[in-house]
């Protein structure tokens, strides 16, 4: 591995940068390195002003780029048993500690390496690098991006997300819509629950709905044995209601999210959910006319499903190990929003295990980004010229 690459990954280390917080010190640190080269950076903040994405390219501006993109945001490390400081690169052993190392900031020093490199040669399509916040809490930050570049002339001509696959080739993903429901009732002694409604019991109810249309979905629902559970899921994981044991409560609120394949559609899934709680309602509605249950959607990020025959696929395929495969996967990335917004073929590819994200003492294996790093410069050398 370069030097310069481990002394940029021990930089992007040790900027903090929990979802919860500011993202700008790295952010600027990006600008003004990228600026060492000449390469000018776009800034799209966030709306309180503290959070930004950052788009930058070199090479021809009127030819489609090879966008490469990550998201700078990690998950939290209290409450985590860490035996190595959480945000500082610690090397040992071949791995290199800390959070952030494999999801994904290793990825992010392999990129900006590469477009360091990029700007000291012509080249034939430009290489461009796209970093976003608020991944970690449902994609949420790299939206306004999309915003900005969906206006652009000129798109992408693939976009590479670098999300840790051990560098194999990732060509789908499960969409996920995460709603939050309220279910109302009409609060009374206890003594009287038959003559009132009961908020969880009418919560009861639709979890049981719920319940119903996993099964219809593991039936008669999209199909696809690429994934490890090759069905979309519905799952509920919380649920909150009542105040105390003599109180019929009035109200109960559950949140429940669904992994949808591509093929099984959101919407039409989220139309049958509202039937299926007006049918609970109006027999609650005998009781009391204050029954009623609300569904609030909460987060929707789209699915990723590239099809392994297409151009961008077979060009990356050219820089990869003989072994590379593809593969899908459950969890989710930015990659079904740039395909939706931007019409470009996305493939998930970067160091590191996703078996290691998110734990105490996450790494990133020096191999891995060794092999990061020649999958770059093969795609880089096809660039110049």
């Amino acid at each position: 591995m370069k030097p310069r690459v481990l002394e940029i990954l021990t930089q992007l280390m040790a900027f903090d940068t929990v979802s919860s917080v500011s993202n700008m010190a790295l952010i600027d640190y990006v600008r003004e390195l990228l600026a060492t080269k000449g390469i000018e950076s776009l800034i799209v903040r966030d709306e309180s002003g503290k959070k930004a994405n950052l788009f930058a390219s070199t090479g021809p501006k009127d030819q489609p780029g090879v966008l490469l993109s990550g998201h700078t945001d990690v998950v939290p490390a209290a409450g985590q048993a860490w035996t190595f400081p959480a945000f500082a690169a610690t090397v040992q052993d071949g791995r290199i500690y800390g959070r952030g190392s494999c999801d994904m900031k290793g990825f992010i020093a392999l990129a900006i390496d590469a477009m360091l490199d990029a700007a000291d040669h012509r080249l034939s399509r430009p290489l461009q690098l796209a970093l976003s916040h608020d991944e970690e809490i449902g994609c949420v930050g790299v939206r306004r991006l999309l915003d900005v570049l969906h206006l652009a002339p000129v798109r992408p001509f693939l976009c590479m997300i670098g999300e840790p696959t051990n560098m194999q080739f990732v060509l789908g993903h499960k969409g996920k819509g995460s709603y939050r429901t309220y279910c109302r009732g009409l609060e009374a002694h206890s003594s009287l629950a038959p003559r009132s409604v009961n908020a969880i019991h009418v919560a009861c109810d639709f979890i049981g709905a719920l319940r119903e249309s996993q099964q219809q979905l593991q039936r008669h629902g999209a199909q696809d044995n690429d994934y490890d559970v090759p069905y979309s899921t519905v799952h509920v994981g919380q649920i909150v209601g009542g105040k105390a044991l003599n109180i019929v409560p009035n109200l109960c609120t559950l949140d429940f999210e669904v992994r949808n394949l591509p093929a099984d559609d959101l919407d039409q899934f989220l139309d049958q959910m509202h039937e299926r709680a007006e049918v609970i309602v109006r027999e609650a509605q005998k009781l009391s006319s204050v029954a009623a249950i609300e569904i609030e959607t909460v987060n929707v990020y789209p699915g990723l499903d590239t099809h392994p025959s297409v151009e961008a696929v077979r060009f990356l395929k050219q820089f990869a190990a003989p072994d590379t495969g593809t593969s899908k996967v459950s969890f989710g990335t930015e990659g079904g929003l740039f395909k939706q917004r931007l019409d470009v073929p996305v493939v998930v590819c970067g160091p590191g295990s996703i078996e290691q994200a998110h734990k105490p003492d996450e790494f990133v294996e020096i191999s891995q980004m060794e092999a990061g790093e020649r999958f770059l410069q093969g795609l880089l050398g096809s660039l110049k010229g």
